[in-house]
């Protein structure tokens, strides 16, 4: 209550109604509250029946005035960013942004890796883009609005240019795109700590980075710079996801860990920062990404579906503790 949760109260003699307003549809205990609050109301004299309703309004990141601004129509920007390639950073970003259009927020997705734009591939597009005669119309599939180099060059066309160039091509991706009411933006960022990163710093407000990693020390290594990285740019990290963390064996479902165990988890403790999902190696993982059909669409009630989900809602989670925490007035200093 104190939070400005509960809306909608009615109360017609013993029976009493509300609505419970998340500040994410990606809640991972709202089905927790929503039963504490009825049995917390049930326990009051006089109440014989409760009816308790969900819903969410997801908070905008509110920029001081005079600093980067948002793009028009987008609420936050999450990045997802790894410290070195290979650890299967863009099939996490595409799962991820779909799993937080299935909790029924409005997701868009820019592919940031401007060098290897992976994004149309894992999502079955060979989209045309289109303009409204003012910005250019992002391509749609799976509940994203979709916007990827991929789209503008050919598939075996190098791209080769300088910084200038990367932080003029994001701009565009951000300024020059008409996003639609999006809950969440979802970046998908080149490994490393390079140009994007630095430019996405200096172009919008970030809400904050997941990082990915897999269990092995070399890239936990990275892992570690690409957070200080994210920590010096301003980005806060929302948490560490550890992909590949294990195998299972679809014939006897032995655990194997083929790039050791909870590396990830133990340098998210060491650091600070949230550790938000262990994904397995599961084959149809790696299939939906080439096939253009990830995951969370082909199987979306597998364990690794799942593990997917939950990492979204921890992610999202730390968005709206990080919203709600960020004072809305501007600060002045007064010399």
């Amino acid at each position: 209550v104190s939070l400005g949760f509960i809306k909608d109260l009615q109360i017609e003699g013993g029976r009493v109604a509300f609505t419970i307003e998340l500040t994410t549809p990606a809640c991972p205990v709202k089905d927790q509250m929503r039963d504490q609050a009825r049995a917390a109301v049930l326990q009051v004299p006089g109440v014989a029946a409760v009816d308790v309703r969900m819903s969410a309004r997801v908070r905008e990141a509110v920029a001081a005035e005079g600093a980067r601004q948002l793009p028009p129509g987008v609420k936050n920007i999450i990045a997802v960013g790894a410290g070195k390639g290979g650890v299967g950073k863009t099939t996490v970003a595409v799962n991820l942004a779909i799993a937080l259009a299935k909790c029924g927020s409005k997701v868009g997705m820019i592919d940031g890796d401007i060098y290897g734009p992976n994004v149309p591939i894992m999502l079955g597009m060979k989209a045309q883009l289109t303009t409204d005669g003012q910005k250019i119309v992002p391509a749609e599939k799976y509940g994203l609005q979709v916007i990827s180099m991929g789209f503008l060059t050919a598939d075996d066309a190098p791209i080769i240019w300088r910084g200038p160039m990367l932080h003029g091509a994001l701009q565009q991706f951000f300024r020059e795109v008409r996003w639609v009411e999006l809950d969440y933006l979802v970046v998908d960022l080149p490994p490393g700590t390079g140009d994007v990163a630095l430019s996405l710093s200096q172009t919008v407000p970030v809400a904050g980075a997941i990082i990915v990693t897999t269990p092995q020390q070399v890239s936990l290594a990275d892992t570690r710079r690409a957070v200080a990285m994210y920590k010096k740019l301003n980005i806060p990290p929302l948490g560490i996801v550890e992909n590949m963390s294990y195998f299972v064996c679809t014939n006897c479902q032995h655990e194997a860990d083929i790039f050791g165990r909870g590396g990830g988890e133990q340098m998210a403790g060491e650091m600070g920062i949230p550790f938000i999902g262990r994904i397995p190696i599961y084959q149809p993982i790696r299939e939906g990404s080439d096939n253009g059909v990830p995951l969370m669409i082909s199987e979306p009630d597998s364990p690794a579906a799942r593990a997917f989900m939950a990492a979204a809602e921890r992610a999202a989670a730390q968005v709206s503790i990080a919203s709600y925490n960020r004072p809305t007035i501007p600060l002045t200093v007064v010399r």
